[in-house]
């Protein structure tokens, strides 16, 4: 599903994004803003919540500078979805993994969302 992540590029199913980008397991993708670049709260995580997926993968940018509040995570928690954070490389690399492995163990797609911060 993603392709290609470097410093402010990242490639999912063919389209190449300048962008933080939100993608869900059917592959919408839409452009993530928050409120603070580096700062993720629970308001900009609310439309990923809305889509009531069963994980969430965070990319916190190249280096990690993003960080993940405690009430963004206590609203994961509130709702039963599963988070993941780490910086934005290895985090692609679990959301596709999660989406293969899924396919191919249960034969359905699971539901998460990756939310990816494609800089610092």
């Amino acid at each position: 599903m993603i392709e290609e992540y470097r410093f402010g590029k990242i490639i999912i199913d063919g389209g190449e994004y300048n962008y933080d980008v939100e993608v869900d397991w059917e592959g919408e993708v839409l452009e993530w803003t928050r409120k603070s670049s580096h700062i993720i709260d629970r308001e900009d995580i609310e439309r990923a919540l809305e889509k009531e997926p069963e994980i969430i993968v965070i990319g916190t940018g190249e280096s990690g500078v993003a960080q993940v509040t405690e009430d963004a995570k206590q609203a994961c928690r509130e709702q039963g979805v599963k988070l993941i954070a780490d910086i934005t490389e290895e985090a692609v690399k679990t959301f596709n993994v999660i989406c293969a492995e899924s396919l191919e163990e249960e034969g359905e797609q699971a539901e998460v969302i990756g939310l990816f911060h494609l800089t610092c």
